[in-house]
């Protein structure tokens, strides 16, 4: 998202959802003006994630990296929908300022330091898969998609495969010779 003095990227910090493992994900900002901009970032849960860092400076025409690490998860959310949310809010700094000069204060209304917010989500995805070896099909089960008769069609249509390749292969050696 693009406002006066940051760019900021991604809008939906996308976590790979994985039971008992703390989840890292980077935010990226970057300052599109020719000030220091002050910058913190918010969220409703803070006993659930970790920020690092959750206040500081990017310099004139630089960006700087946040990482965002939720820790370890104990059950699996329902629908793997999350309705944690950031706000980073930012303002124009003086010139020269460092990281360890940004207070809370600086981002109330009462400083007179005209901040700017932007709202982020969360949102949970299933963790990659590791790739299958060649000819095997992924095994199905009914805690898979909670679905007997996909699991009963998904062993079927293996059988079938199995069948189809060894025709195949009969064929092939028939043909040859």
């Amino acid at each position: 998202m693009s406002n006066k003095l940051l760019d900021i990227y991604p809008l939906d910090l996308q976590f790979h959802f994985e039971l008992k493992k703390k989840i890292s994900c980077s935010l990226y900002l970057a300052n599109k003006t020719d000030n220091y901009v002050a910058f913190k970032v918010k969220t409703t849960n803070p006993e659930k994630y970790c920020v690092r860092p959750n206040t500081g400076v990017v310099l004139p025409g630089s960006s700087i990296e946040v990482v965002v690490t939720m820790q370890a998860q104990k059950e699996v959310p329902a629908d793997m929908k999350c309705k944690d949310k950031f706000l980073v809010q930012c303002f124009v700094a003086s010139p020269g300022t460092n990281a360890k000069e940004v207070t809370r204060e600086m981002f109330s209304k009462e400083s007179g330091n005209q901040v700017e917010d932007i709202k982020l989500k969360v949102v949970y995805v299933d963790p990659p898969r590791p790739p299958l070896k060649e000819g095997s099909l992924p095994r199905a089960s009914v805690s898979d998609n909670g679905n007997a008769s996909a699991s009963a069609l998904i062993t079927r249509l293996t059988e079938e495969k199995k069948s189809a390749v060894q025709l195949n292969k009969n064929f092939n050696k028939n043909w040859t010779s």
